[in-house]
């Protein structure tokens, strides 16, 4: 993989603007990443009736019915794991094994379901999505390479989740799209040019502080977890421009 075919990807799959196209952004992004499946799921909590699921993955046409069995997903110390926290899990046989699931690794292990890397963005709005990659071998022993094996698909995550909430989940912001302060523009846009809290501050002449606020306010406003989905979405619907 190089650096430049992955940020590729990730310019790739914001435009994506059917479901095809970003499945096949987000299999194309995971083979260059060197993992031969994956899978990308949105999910929208809805307080009056039931979650309203959307997902894509390649998984092999045997093994597609029990991958997409939602009684599966609730053994599955994986999914379980995307599902509680926000933090990334690197598993293999032995994951499934202490979460006494070793019959389960048995049988995705025959489809090439062996290891792999999975995480979840949790959402305002009860908005959640989770990518999985995963392949027959075993990852590399690097610690190097495994951290950037997780930051690229974290970074990817944070793309593809507009693109699939866009597409799959018509749960956007209001008609009008939100009311951002010059202030908090100006925040957003040192922040897109990779500068941190404190060099905003510096920048604008305001304190830490106050730039931190700008920027929560601004992700509050346009429904993101942190700081670069904000950005990514202020891009995405001309406030940056």
């Amino acid at each position: 993989m190089t650096a430049r075919m992955l940020q590729g990807g990730y310019l790739a799959v914001m435009q994506a603007t059917t479901p095809l196209e970003f499945r096949m952004e987000v299999v194309r992004f995971a083979e260059d990443l060197g993992f031969k499946t994956v899978s990308a799921m949105a999910v929208v909590d809805h307080p009056q009736s039931s979650s309203e699921f959307h997902s894509v993955d390649n998984a092999p046409q045997a093994f597609s019915e029990t991958f997409n069995d939602s009684s599966v997903w609730r053994l599955d110390p994986v999914m379980q794991h995307c599902k509680r926290a926000a933090v990334p899990i690197i598993w293999d046989q032995g994951t499934y094994v202490s979460g006494g699931q070793g019959d389960m690794w048995e049988h995705q292990a025959s489809f090439g379901y062996q290891t792999g890397v999975a995480l979840a963005l949790h959402l305002p709005n009860g908005r959640h999505f989770s990518l999985g990659v995963e392949r027959d071998r075993p990852l590399p022993k690097q610690p190097r390479a495994i951290t950037r094996i997780v930051a690229e698909l974290q970074l990817f995550a944070v793309h593809a989740q507009d693109a699939a909430f866009r597409i799959f989940a018509q749960t956007q912001l209001p008609v009008g799209g939100p009311s951002l302060t010059p202030r908090e523009l100006e925040a957003l846009r040192w922040t897109m040019e990779g500068k941190t809290a404190w060099e905003v501050g510096t920048i604008m002449n305001i304190t830490e502080r106050t730039a931190v606020l700008h920027l929560q306010n601004s992700m509050h406003k346009l429904g993101c977890a942190n700081k670069h989905q904000a950005v990514l979405k202020a891009l995405r619907l001309g406030l940056l421009a």
